[in-house]
């Protein structure tokens, strides 16, 4: 009973902090544990959701070059100017740093900040405008550099 009052205030929260992607995810979750499926489903969202998840985030960043409004000359020219390489060492830098918080969060068992995590995530949204999504964490960084790096 405790997880679900945790979930609903998580839900209440991300609701109120328009965080929509949380709100889905939290509502997702208290649907199957009412349902009464939470036994199968929990289990295979535990071990492959994080895969799962990451595996349509990365197809969606790749649609522009599916559909061919990325080609290779743009990559090239990309890859060659100080945004592309900035983006480079960027995404270098916090896909290690979130292959770092996975192994925390999982191997080494420390899943108790999760709602530290969410919460920050949904105040950042709800107070800054950010969005809950890794990936776009390079971007935003990237933009603050390019940026600096334009004014001086």
């Amino acid at each position: 009973m405790e997880a679900n009052i945790i979930l609903v205030v998580i839900l209440g929260i991300s609701i109120l902090g328009k965080a929509t992607s949380v709100s889905i995810s939290v509502a997702f979750l208290l649907i199957i544990k009412l349902l009464g499926v939470d036994k199968y489903i929990y289990p295979y969202l535990n071990s492959k959701g994080m895969f799962w998840g990451l595996v349509i985030l990365i197809a969606a960043i790749l649609i522009p070059i599916a559909e061919g409004n990325i080609k290779s000359v743009d990559i090239k020219n990309n890859l060659t100017s100080f945004v592309g390489i900035t983006a480079l060492i960027l995404s270098f830098l916090t896909t290690y740093l979130s292959g770092v918080g996975l192994k925390y969060l999982t191997v080494q068992g420390h899943s108790d900040v999760m709602p530290s995590l969410i919460l920050g995530s949904v105040a950042a949204a709800a107070f800054l405008g950010g969005v809950p999504v890794g990936p776009l964490i390079t971007s935003g960084i990237l933009a603050l550099i390019v940026k600096a790096v334009k004014k001086s």
